[in-house]
């Protein structure tokens, strides 16, 4: 059985952490199952891979702050890039043959680029399932729905999908409401929760000792995920640590800087960082799930995949959401500090002040988020499960009957 994977790379660390999240599940879910991952990020192979999944590293490409594509290392231009990437992820179609073809994010790839794949699968695979994965909110509704009717997603996903996963809860974001999906779309619409992140490798007693915390001594992690655009909130929370002289709080500080956050901005912030004793720098891990939880407060951006580690280790958090180009972030954070998950500040008046003040009245007053649906993954499990029934029943008929529960069994 064969799972084609494209992973939208063009900003962060979100998009491949979250595909590597749903293939390992996958993998451990489904015997026999083999998966082919397409991504352009250049941070893939920092990430440990489980067996049976390979990748292609397609040539990468970045969005800046405009919200622009552009070709990240590569002397080409724009379109001599997308046309080497779109031929790649044709090539690796027709010679690998997936059984399901699950894209990420864009219908049609960044700027179309999946277009004459998907033409070929419907033409010459026709028994190849498609199936879209959305975040639980892409943009603001007007500017997602001229972008859908500008790229013409509704006939391609109306055409070539079979399937629509929303990883995130209607409650939260009525998704097929907000950005008016026809009925027809709407019937291939599933949403399927956020996606719990698993423990960490390391215990919170291993990483107290690490960064050789007391007793009582209470621990706030800031993030800004893959890092691109997270130096002001790092450098917010430096210029915070002043207010901490004449302060009843012990705090200590790890500040995981990300990859991604341009090299002059990085080494300032370290300089900025040295002068205070309780804050410790560092730039990545791939084990962020093991801090997350040994912290008493989050400190982060608003990016999916923070949240939903957030919420799975049942942290409080301070989220200052990225607002350009996109207000996902934004609408994330408003909507779950309406619901009582997490805190927000928009960072149009985010002071060192501000957040300071929050993170004193979060530590003084701890309480878990509230429950959220986390069954993401379990979800889509099944989901792709019953599009390879047949060749699951084919090959595995006694781990059909023994391992899966029916899909109806779960909301969804």
């Amino acid at each position: 059985m064969r799972l084609m994977v494209y992973s939208h790379d063009a900003f962060g660390l979100g998009n491949i952490r979250r595909m590597l999240a749903i293939c390992e599940y996958l993998l451990d879910e489904i015997p026999q199952l083999s998966i082919l991952l397409l991504s352009g990020s250049p941070m893939l192979q920092g990430f440990r891979l489980p067996k049976r999944l390979d990748y292609i590293k397609l040539p990468c490409l970045n969005r800046g702050n405009t919200g622009e594509i552009a070709v990240k290392f590569l002397g080409m231009d724009i379109n001599e890039t997308v046309k080497l990437r779109s031929q790649l992820i044709l090539s690796a179609a027709v010679t690998f043959k997936p059984d399901v073809f699950l894209v990420d994010k864009k219908p049609l790839g960044i700027k179309n680029e999946l277009k004459n794949t998907l033409n070929y699968l419907h033409k010459h695979l026709p028994k190849t399932k498609l199936v879209l994965l959305l975040r639980d909110i892409l943009d603001a509704p007007e500017k997602t729905i001229n972008e859908w009717e500008k790229n013409q997603y509704y006939q391609t996903i109306d055409k070539f999908y079979q399937l629509l996963l929303v990883v995130g809860l209607q409650e939260v974001f009525d998704f097929s409401r907000k950005y008016k999906l026809p009925a027809t779309i709407v019937e291939k619409l599933r949403f399927c929760g956020y996606i719990r992140r698993p423990h960490g490798w390391k215990t919170s007693k291993i990483i107290r000792q690490e960064l050789q915390l007391k007793p009582k001594e209470k621990l706030v992690l800031v993030t800004p995920g893959g890092g691109e655009d997270g130096y002001q909130l790092v450098n917010t929370y430096l210029e915070g640590q002043e207010l901490l002289k004449n302060n009843q709080h012990c705090i200590q500080s790890l500040i995981f800087c990300g990859p991604e956050m341009p090299k002059a901005q990085k080494e300032e912030l370290y300089k900025v960082a040295a002068k205070y004793p309780q804050v410790k720098m560092r730039e990545f891990t791939d084990d962020l799930m093991s801090y997350v939880s040994a912290a008493d407060v989050v400190v982060s951006m608003g990016g999916y995949n923070t949240i939903c580690e957030i919420l799975s280790a049942g942290k409080p958090a301070i989220i200052v959401p990225r607002i350009n180009p996109s207000q996902e972030q934004l609408i994330r954070s408003e909507r779950m500090n309406y619901l009582g998950l997490l805190k927000s500040i928009n960072p149009e008046i985010l002071t060192s002040q501000a957040l300071m003040t929050q993170l004193f009245k979060v530590l003084d007053n701890p309480q878990k988020p509230k429950h959220i649906d986390l069954e993401g993954l379990p979800r889509i499990a099944r989901h792709i499960r019953n599009l390879l029934v047949d060749k699951i029943t084919e090959n595995h008929p006694e781990f059909f009957c023994s391992q899966f529960k029916p899909i109806s069994s779960i909301s969804g």
